[in-house]
């Protein structure tokens, strides 16, 4: 059996966030993680912009769907190397590479003027893609212990000079700044893809495909005939596909 897949997959509870993706692209929010492990107890979570996804076989996609959603999207992997998608560094504890990291971390802090800030600029994005192999994650406010390693996760962190870099957690916690903070990665930071890069459109069950191949239909006829076709084409039930797998 393959460990991993050769499409990268995005999850959510909500049939209308997969609606939007495929009218609009995909929307960096910002997430809190947890960086307790590189910052020595500095910060324990930072919040940054990110578009998540996977790329676990099929095979295996149960216990991911039933955590983060029964609705998805599959891209191919050419078009998340194209975009700047990268695989994330897992950390299994204080091993040698957490100590150099720890160390990368304290030699910016020692840095002054706007070298120090460059230099802080490159470790927050270390941190964006960096994660231990096992951890808590903040879902719905609370902690939740997780195993982050079998995720094998991918990650969109967009730089753009528009957008904050990341979120303190006293800021994420704050409605009203991380809604601002979101609406300004919808601006300026939207993943855009073509249909041709979708492999897979997931959906819960049976009775919800011929409600996404009508709003494939109606709201994305700015596509060709043949492309709406290929799209209607790319629709799963998870239902029908877990009897087979």
């Amino acid at each position: 059996m393959n460990p991993k897949s050769s499409t990268l997959f995005h999850f959510t509870n909500n049939i209308d966030v997969i609606k939007s993706i495929l009218k609009e692209g995909f929307w960096p929010r910002y997430s809190l993680e947890d960086v307790s492990q590189l910052t020595e107890g500095e910060y324990d979570y930072i919040s940054f912009p990110m578009v998540c996804f996977c790329d676990i076989p099929l095979s295996r996609i149960s216990d991911h769907v039933e955590f983060y959603g029964k609705y998805g999207i599959g891209m191919s992997r050419r078009w998340a190397e194209m975009n700047g998608l990268n695989p994330l560094l897992y950390l299994p504890g204080n091993n040698e590479l957490r100590k150099e990291l720890l160390n990368l971390n304290k030699h910016s802090n020692e840095v002054e003027g706007i070298e120090r800030d460059e230099a802080k600029k490159t470790m927050r994005y270390i941190f964006a893609h960096s994660k231990p192999t096992r951890g808590t994650m903040v879902l719905k406010g609370e902690p939740v212990e997780k195993n982050f390693y079998f995720e094998c996760e991918w990650r969109y962190v967009p730089k753009n000079e528009n957008i904050d870099a990341y979120l303190l957690r006293t800021s994420h916690e704050k409605q009203e700044e991380l809604s601002a903070a979101n609406e300004l990665t919808k601006k300026h930071c939207i993943l855009k893809f073509e249909p041709s890069d979708i492999r897979y459109i997931f959906v819960e069950r049976d009775s919800d495909i011929p409600g996404i191949m009508n709003y494939i239909q109606a709201e994305l006829e700015h596509y060709s005939a043949s492309t709406l076709k290929l799209l209607s084409s790319r629709v799963l039930s998870l239902e029908g596909l877990h009897e087979d797998l």
